[in-house]
């Protein structure tokens, strides 16, 4: 009977928190969202079963979490190598940035930068969508948070996961758990969160515009586009330099049509392989001893009013460049400024067919939606720059 009073006291059941329990049960939810609604599954599912995973309880003696890493020890035989948790090896490519920009090289690899190229002005619509990172970092600063952190927290207002990973890795590493979370649940809560906002701030006039079809991009134009705009774009902000590179570097691959095959793989099998490892990683993460803390809950406040203030800054700029134009842009498409490629240009779409069923948006939505990837990357290479020190 005392052996088994003792195996007992090792099991998940005996060890098990409320704070675990409540992590499961999120865990549970993302999953739920991921099955039955359809809220970007490719990343709610990972997260929600690496939640589970993360927060089932462990004894001390055995390393399985995300934090048992591996240490060295001094013994009477000499240094000793104690091996880390296999969960733990496979959090290092979220804890140093590895993954990040593995990801940016698939987005490359899959992205068509022609709607910009054909109405650079849409450009203007994913720089103004950044306002929401930067207004969220003084709000962060009001909170008690540094100004490290509080770069890292502005960040979700890009909504852009990847960027959000890469930055507070660099920055707060003791808050990327909880930053990463908030940045994929709103990324994934596109469909629920901006339209509210895009009816807010438009008239019914407004979201009947129609625009102009693109003009037809040449192949050079295309091929000579990722080299131009890394150097310029890196030569701003260096920080951004790694993120850019890699998409650019993706996209030159995609265009230049002699790479094809290593295009189709970076598109495919590899960014779903990382895609599969940063969710999974991220979610077990949220150990409850870890992840229960204010600072979460003010992160995702934060998070959330971000998220806000980026898309209603896309469209009320895109209003204010109406005053100045001949042929009009619907304000609608400055919603797509943030950087959730492709779900906010698909509710641009979806907003705008709602009040005229034959107006086609998607495609003037995707030219603000991969500015603000590129922005999103630019403007946390800048807090990189001056919030590393």
């Amino acid at each position: 009977m005392d052996i088994f009073f003792e195996f007992l006291k090792t099991t998940g059941f005996f060890n098990m928190t409320v704070g675990n329990a409540v992590m499961i049960l999120i865990g549970i939810v993302f999953i739920g969202l991921a099955i039955i609604k359809h809220y970007e599954p490719l990343l709610l599912l990972p997260i929600g079963f690496g939640m589970i995973v993360g927060n089932i309880p462990t004894i001390a003696s055995m390393a399985l979490g995300v934090y048992d890493e591996g240490s060295l020890t001094m013994g009477e035989d000499g240094i000793r190598y104690s091996p880390g948790s296999i969960l733990s090896y496979l959090y290092y490519g979220v804890s140093q940035g590895v993954y990040p920009p593995l990801i940016f090289l698939g987005i490359g690899a899959m992205t068509d930068f022609s709607t910009m190229l054909s109405n650079p002005k849409l450009v203007l619509l994913g720089a103004a969508a950044q306002i929401g990172i930067f207004l969220t970092l003084l709000g962060a600063l009001a909170l008690g948070f540094s100004p490290a952190q509080a770069g890292a927290i502005g960040i979700i207002g890009g909504a852009d996961g990847p960027t959000a990973i890469f930055l507070s890795s660099r920055l707060a590493p003791e808050l990327l758990g909880a930053i990463a979370i908030a940045a994929y649940s709103y990324m994934a809560l596109v469909p629920v969160i901006q339209p509210p906002i895009m009816y807010l701030f438009t008239t019914r006039e407004e979201r009947l515009i129609r625009m102009a079809p693109p003009r037809v991009v040449t192949q050079w134009e295309k091929i000579i586009f990722p080299i131009a705009a890394f150097l310029i774009c890196t030569l701003i902000a260096p920080g951004s330099l790694v993120l850019l590179g890699m998409l650019f570097f993706g996209n030159l691959m995609k265009e230049s049509m002699v790479t094809e095959r290593l295009a189709n793989t970076a598109r495919t099998a590899l960014i779903d392989i990382v895609t599969i490892l940063l969710g999974f990683a991220v979610g077990a993460s949220t150990e409850a001893q870890t992840f229960l803390r204010p600072q979460s809950l003010m992160i995702f406040g934060l998070g959330a009013l971000s998220f806000a203030v980026a898309t209603a800054g896309g469209v009320v700029f895109a209003k204010l460049m109406n005053v100045f134009l001949t042929e009009k842009i619907n304000p609608l498409v400055g919603a797509a400024g943030v950087s959730a490629v492709p779900d906010s240009a698909r509710v641009v779409q979806m907003v705008g067919q709602q009040e005229d069923p034959h107006n086609y948006l998607l495609m003037h939505a995707m030219a603000p939606n991969v500015a603000g990837v590129i922005g999103s990357a630019v403007a946390a290479g800048v807090l990189w720059s001056v919030l590393g020190g």
